[in-house]
């Protein structure tokens, strides 16, 4: 039995496997995700990001707890937790903390952590991150938690994978200015201040409330979730503020809500298909560049690239020059 069948009648072990193959890039993982791939488009994608020692770990953590629980005798949703680890710009290594502060889940069936080392990746994203959460998606996870290294202003790529984004804050960390600088509430469909026992936490509520209302004071998060901007009255989402306890699961019922009411929200305004439209398109332009420069690579040929890139180091000519010479029909020829 292939692995793409085996992932499909939910072997873990299937799982595991092409996670580490993909996430490799070997041509065997890409052959399973193409063969996953009319399975996806189901699962819901929840970004969780925020400044480092706000407790994004500790709130994944919680919310995947909540998530299984069966209140009411609803049926425990499939979690899987994707936690991208900073890397070591040396030796490319990274701790993968998160299975520890998340050892309490590790016995749960119903729940995959997976983590991932950004590997040098900007934004606070491993580059096979898209990949990973789109193997969970076919493996009929209901909720994908992509934690992301909490990197500061590059952080807004999470908002091109998620549905919803959670932007995490704690009291007393100076947040606020980060936020503005950083451009952050703009991607936040939640603002979670986590650590609410700490002593700040109203006026740490103020400034993200006023910061909000300053930077939108009518809230669009994007034009994925008003696809009708003519409209006036389509419905617009304010992103609510909550606060958590995330080592007490304090707050975590209403977080797990509120993220329910994003759904609903995104599934009534056309939202939820926009956003999918939006993140395959901004894929398929990241795997087009990264193909693209690798088959000019290849053509132009080192010989030719060196030659220019000497040029470039020694200031003879500048870097758009460096480009246009690159990019001449000739250059391929002259390599040859």
């Amino acid at each position: 039995m292939n692995l793409a069948q085996s992932i499909l009648e939910g072997s873990r072990l299937a799982l595991a496997r092409t996670l580490s193959l993909v996430e490799n890039d070997q041509p065997e993982g890409q052959a399973v995700l193409s063969a996953l791939f009319p399975y996806t488009g189901r699962a819901h994608l929840v970004g969780v990001t925020g400044a480092p020692g706000t407790g994004k770990s500790s709130l994944v953590n919680q919310l995947a707890r909540h998530l299984r629980r069966t209140p009411d005798g609803d049926k425990p949703r499939r979690v899987a937790i994707v936690a991208v680890d900073p890397s070591s710009p040396f030796t490319g290594g990274a701790i993968l903390g998160d299975r520890i502060r998340m050892r309490d889940l590790a016995g749960d069936p119903g729940v995959f952590i997976r983590s991932m080392a950004t590997r040098g990746s900007l934004g606070g994203l491993a580059a096979a991150t898209a990949s990973v959460v789109q193997v969970f998606d076919a493996a009929g996870y209901e909720m994908v938690l992509i934690e992301t290294v909490g990197a500061g202003q590059a952080e807004i790529e999470i908002a091109r994978l998620a549905h919803t984004t959670l932007v995490v804050e704690a009291p007393g960390m100076g947040d606020d200015i980060q936020a503005i600088k950083a451009g952050i509430l703009e991607i936040a469909d939640v603002l979670v201040i986590n650590k609410a026992d700490y002593p700040g936490v109203e006026n740490t509520e103020r400034a993200l409330r006023s910061m909000l209302e300053l930077a939108h004071p009518v809230r669009r998060p994007s034009l994925a979730d008003a696809p009708h901007e003519d409209d006036p009255d389509a419905p617009i989402w304010i992103p609510p503020i909550l606060r958590t306890v995330a080592t007490e699961t304090t707050g975590i019922p209403e977080l797990a809500a509120a993220i329910q009411r994003h759904r609903q929200h995104l599934e009534s305004t056309g939202g939820w298909q926009q956003r999918e439209h939006e993140r395959l398109v901004a894929e398929l332009h990241i795997l087009l560049r990264e193909s693209l420069l690798q088959r000019w690579m290849a053509e132009v040929g080192s010989a030719a690239y060196q030659q220019v890139l000497d040029s470039l180091l020694s200031r003879q000519i500048s870097p758009r020059q460096a480009v246009q010479q690159l990019l001449a029909p000739d250059t391929g020829e002259k390599a040859r």
